[in-house]
């Protein structure tokens, strides 16, 4: 609980958190953000760690010039490619066995949401997924799960692993530094946060009103 609360501030300010990351660490900080980055999208047990908006923080730092831009989207794409390509491989050799086991900390109404993306996208879901808390990190494994073939499944990471760090990044580092923004950083935070969930949201909402 108290390891929950901890990354529920870190990713509240994350700007004050990843400024002392740089302040403490310099260029070890591109190696913090690689592996934070590694294990959100590539361990199925981790889906609360900030993807979103710690993306959108080193966008910011970036255009601050305490990172460099090109190294930190090259990084980011490559992290966000080893990780869904290492939870599609553990899915795919482990999944069910995982899933079934009441000793493993997997949450499988996840995974059911996981796959009503699937069902409904097909498996854009893996592009689609990248913009999604929680299902961005449950959809390569759901993939490695249902034996989706690999070499569909690589051309959807690449695309998708492409798409989510330059949108995010890129918004960071053009919007991060306006002054409503830094002066309101947490509350854009969860409004990212908030609009990533919608897709989630949305389904609930109206099987609620059909109740």
């Amino acid at each position: 609980m108290e390891f929950i609360k901890l990354v529920f501030d870190f990713i509240l300010h994350i700007d004050v958190h990843l400024g002392q990351i740089i302040l403490d660490y310099g260029t070890l900080t591109y190696a913090i953000l690689f592996g934070i980055i590694f294990i959100e999208t590539g361990f199925v047990f981790v889906p609360f760690l900030p993807g979103d908006s710690l993306l959108f923080a080193a966008g910011a730092f970036a255009a601050l010039g305490s990172l460099n831009l090109y190294l930190t989207i090259g990084l980011m794409i490559v992290a966000a490619i080893l990780g869904d390509t290492v939870n599609y491989w553990i899915g795919h050799f482990f999944g069910q066995k995982l899933v079934d086991n009441p000793k493993v900390p997997i949450n499988k109404e996840h995974i059911e949401e996981t796959q009503k993306f699937f069902e409904k996208y097909g498996g854009k879901t893996i592009i689609l997924a990248r913009f999604v808390p929680i299902v961005r990190t449950f959809a390569p494994f759901v993939a490695g799960i249902g034996k989706m073939h690999y070499t569909q499944f690589l051309s959807y990471n690449v695309i998708g692993g492409l798409a989510w760090v330059l949108v995010a990044t890129l918004a960071g580092f053009f919007f991060g530094n306006i002054p409503f923004v830094k002066e309101n950083f947490s509350l854009v935070v969860l409004g990212i946060v908030f609009v990533s969930i919608v897709p989630m949201i949305v389904p609930l909402v109206k099987k609620w009103i059909k109740k």
